[in-house]
């Protein structure tokens, strides 16, 4: 599924309450599924985990960080390995068959939610990511947690040690359509009226630091770094209620009208975007640039600007 298709909201989602919904029990899976990813709060997940086992995804960038505790019957996956190189370009994206395959061995099945978390607001990117990836091949229950491990264990909730023993499953056979942008299509997208959306700090932006061989942005990107979707609740960070982030985004004239492509370092970054403008606030036309400013940068017949404003 393309980001020009229509995707069918679950009616909890545009209630509102950040889209947090419910992973209603084991059940056979429609043959069309509209990719989707949803938010789930540590009350309901501990609410989850009471009724029975949860699928759960550990992120966190250091596997040690797992090894000294992490939630009941979490599995453990760096986000490094969902990516490589490709063409000389590094974190490309690996091919539909190489994604079936780890997600069999991890354990991942369609009639069964998963719940990725990451540290929290430092890494919230990881848990985007990965959701961003498993609902691109349309499993109908995937669940980032709202505030990740930090806010779990603030919170005094159950942290464990042993590492749970998941049966290999047989990953499904259906297309993977993660909704991507090439070089071209940013092009495209500057000629034509799109938006382009630098999910970075504004300091990346503005070219004043980077790791990449020029620094600087896109021309004509809306800088709107990803933690900018976040707000602090007790210890944690959360995200926002739908309306101000939907305010927000409209106030820098992202808006559902308009086709648009986020990119940050290497579309991690940009995933938190996606997540927030498609699934959470509903946005039909948008799309992650997998290469970003790592593919962009290095291209010296591509255009760079730099200062704070578009």
């Amino acid at each position: 599924m393309n980001g020009r298709t229509g995707l069918t909201v679950l009616a909890v989602l545009a209630a509102g309450c950040g889209g947090r919904g419910s992973p209603a029990g084991a059940a056979a899976v429609p043959e069309r599924v509209s990719p989707a990813a949803h938010l789930v709060s540590t009350d309901e997940l501990a609410r989850w985990q009471a009724r029975g086992p949860v699928m759960l995804l550990d992120v966190r960038t250091d596997v040690f960080t797992y090894l000294a505790g992490h939630l009941p019957g979490a599995e453990y996956v760096n986000t490094e390995t969902v990516r490589a190189s490709a063409g000389g370009i590094p974190t490309r994206l690996l091919s539909a068959d190489e994604y079936r395959s780890l997600f069999g061995r991890l354990g991942i099945a369609f009639d069964r939610p998963v719940v990725i978390y990451s540290a929290g607001e430092t890494h919230n990117i990881d848990a985007t990511f990965l959701a961003w990836l498993l609902a691109s091949f349309g499993h109908p229950k995937v669940y980032v947690l709202d505030g990740g491990f930090f806010k779990w264990q603030l919170e005094q909730r159950p942290v464990v040690q042993p590492y749970p023993r998941l049966a290999v499953t047989s990953w499904p056979d259906r297309p993977f359509r993660p909704d991507t942008a090439s070089t071209r299509d940013v092009q495209e997208a500057m000629r034509h009226g799109g938006v382009l959306v630098d999910a970075r700090s504004a300091e990346q932006y503005a070219g004043q630091a980077g790791a990449q061989m020029r620094r600087g942005h896109i021309p004509g990107a809306i800088n709107h770094s990803w933690q900018q979707d976040l707000m602090q609740k007790d210890f944690g960070h959360v995200w926002k209620p739908p309306e101000e982030l939907r305010r927000a985004y409209a106030a820098q004239g992202i808006v559902p009208e308009k086709d648009i492509i986020a990119y940050c370092n290497s579309a991690t970054e940009a995933s938190h975007i996606y997540f927030t403008l498609r699934y959470l606030l509903g946005y039909p036309r948008v799309r992650i640039y997998v290469g970003s400013w790592t593919e962009w940068a290095e291209n010296t017949a591509l255009p760079v600007a730099t200062g704070p404003k578009p």
